[in-house]
């Protein structure tokens, strides 16, 4: 699977194939929770220096484009 994401990369050998931050084993869904916790970029990036604003901003638009893809049916109840 083929990523327009250049920070992001998907390699079956690395956490199972989850798409992580190139040259980490850091991975989108793991930045995007600490996120959702209430951590801010600057925490992250003290807590985890290998990685930069342009890495977290890659995570969220990897996130917001496989969102984007999703496809909802609603039920009929």
């Amino acid at each position: 699977m083929a990523t327009d994401h250049p920070r992001v990369t998907l390699d079956p050998a690395v956490l199972a194939g989850k798409p992580v931050i190139r040259g980490t084993r850091l991975s989108v869904e793991f930045v995007i929770g600490l996120m959702a916790e209430g951590w801010s970029e600057a925490d992250i990036t003290d807590n985890y220096p290998g990685i930069a604003h342009d890495d977290i901003v890659a995570c969220l638009a990897y996130a917001r484009d496989t969102l984007s893809s999703e496809r909802v049916f609603p039920s009929a109840a």
